[in-house]
């Protein structure tokens, strides 16, 4: 257990918090895909989430048609003042394609209509994950009570369990991919992105005013590309970071279309954005060379931390790993983010109404 601080406030689980928070004036956003309603995983989300009681919780929903009624009904039998935006609804489709929003599609475009929405109805917004086996009534207080003094939160944890280490797309591509760009340069971009103890979490605390700047990564690189208009929008001094303990979720697959691999792409895209409006012009000819590098010295890190702990560690297939990340640190390409809620070509209320109109035709 430690307390030391890093350039950005680091809050620390010391003594098993459960702060005061405006849990009254909140909106809790929960995305759920097809594959969440009913799990027994989300159930306990839910149920936990229930007992904190928040003003609002909203869940932006990918389904499709034939399953949306179900988890309508399933959601309904949690006692919450629960909105559910069906967001690949025809009504809500055809809103976003007339003013070419529809883009790629994805949970990053989810969490974007729900930022907006959450925005005009609450002053603080916290979002988590569905899935977290290991979720606990303290998330939404710690992720909420610093914002009387930040405008943005993001929440860390330790991913390990069966007595292996997890969150490999963080230790193996993200981290070394920041020491490497890091590398014979200093810019405030890079020192805040590299601050954040897991960049990659889903859970996010911030003020309403905050969620109307985030220009969101319709895809893969969401939380990454949220980081870097955090970054612009309150900067370090207005950042904090959470302990959430120990976090137990779905493990992907490194291959396919939804695996790590894949995964790996969007997040190095949103990441090259992010440190190219923080002013830094990456040298992409040579940057994979030096991630394998810095990714050498990390995994080394890890096996003996592995060892010290009693837990499994295979080197080769880190390694291999790192391999396949590597094939994604390109330049990037067009530009996918959602506008910011403060420059948006529709409104919440319009977001709403087509959500609604969705659900009422399939009742």
């Amino acid at each position: 257990m430690e307390y030391a601080q890093e350039r950005i406030a680091t809050l620390h689980d010391l003594t098993d918090p459960v702060p005061d928070a405006p849990l009254s004036d909140a909106a809790v956003i929960v995305p759920m895909a097809s594959r969440e309603g009913g799990s027994p995983a989300t159930e306990h989300t839910l149920e936990v989430l229930a007992g904190v009681d928040p003003g609002e919780v909203i869940v932006p929903l990918r389904t499709p048609e034939t399953e949306v009624a179900g988890i309508e009904r399933w959601l309904s039998g949690f006692d919450l003042p629960l909105t559910l935006l069906w967001c690949n609804g025809p009504r809500l489709t055809d809103l976003l394609s007339a003013e070419a929003l529809d883009g790629q599609g994805g949970k990053g475009t989810d969490l974007w209509l729900s930022l907006g929405v959450a925005a005009e109805r609450a002053e603080y917004l916290a979002v988590h994950d569905a899935d977290t086996r290991s979720y606990t009534a303290a998330h939404v207080p710690r992720l909420l009570a610093p914002l009387s003094t930040f405008g943005f939160t993001k929440g860390y944890y330790a991913r390990f369990e069966a007595g292996r280490l997890y969150g490999r797309l963080y230790r193996l591509f993200v981290a070394p991919l920041l020491r490497a760009l890091s590398e014979g340069r200093g810019a405030a971009i890079l020192e805040y992105l590299s601050a954040f103890r897991y960049p990659l979490s889903g859970e996010v605390g911030m003020r309403a005013d905050v969620a109307r700047s985030i220009r969101a990564d319709p895809g893969w690189g969401f939380e990454v590309a949220t980081l870097g208009d955090a970054f612009s929008a309150v900067g370090s001094e207005g950042s904090a970071q959470v302990d959430l303990g120990v976090h137990e979720h779905e493990h992907r697959a490194v291959a396919g279309d939804s695996g790590l691999e894949a995964m790996a792409e969007g997040v190095g895209e949103a990441l090259s954005r992010a440190v190219e409006d923080g002013g830094v012009e990456p040298d992409y000819g040579r940057l994979p060379e030096r991630y394998r590098s810095q990714a050498e010295g990390l995994i080394r890190a890890y096996a003996a931390d592995a060892t010290f702990n009693g837990l499994d560690y295979d080197v080769e297939a880190e390694r291999g790993q790192v391999e396949r990340y590597a094939e994604a640190i390109v330049p990037p390409g067009a530009d996918p983010r959602l506008p910011a809620w403060r420059d948006a070509p529709i409104h919440p209320e319009d977001v709403l109404a087509a959500a609604a109109a969705d659900l009422d035709a399939v009742r």
